[in-house]
């Protein structure tokens, strides 16, 4: 039986190294990345601070890099692996890329999707708890430093 080197846990890595380079910016460490027949399309991670722009989340900027590499806006058999439960904006722009599958690590219980009810795309599938420990650790770590920094 072959075994697929690249599955959630592989693609949830590679956002995982987004995130590592949002954290190093001193933005909030999430990090995204879009997949199409299992390779990597988009990458992003949050630019808020250094955009000044509080739609600069890690999937806003990968759909745009998804949508731009495609040549087209949908996204359906694409898979978003994001480090941090999508947002309202983030799940909302989510619905109208009409993306196949969104996989998220770490849930966010005030801000999440899935707490405030959004819309997703009727067609879009969701995996949560991806590496969820490790997405949080790192948002956990940022906001220790920050604090500690303050």
């Amino acid at each position: 039986m072959l075994i697929n080197p690249f599955d959630d846990t592989y693609f949830m890595k590679r956002a995982l190294q987004e995130a590592e380079i949002a954290f190093e910016k001193d933005e909030v460490p999430v990090g995204a990345v879009i997949v199409s027949n299992d390779k990597i399309i988009a990458r992003g991670h949050n630019l808020t601070e250094a955009l000044n722009d509080v739609t600069a989340h890690a999937e806003m900027q990968a759909f745009t890099a998804a949508s731009d590499f495609l040549g087209g806006k949908y996204l359906k058999q694409c898979t978003l692996y994001v480090t941090l439960e999508p947002c309202q904006m983030c799940a909302g722009a989510s619905y109208w890329t009409q993306i196949g599958r969104i996989v998220y690590g770490a849930s966010d219980a005030v801000r999440g999707f899935e707490k405030n009810n959004t819309t997703l795309h009727p067609k879009t599938q969701v995996t949560k708890g991806v590496l969820e420990e490790e997405c949080a650790l790192l948002l956990k770590r940022f906001f220790i430093e920050k604090r500690n920094l303050n």
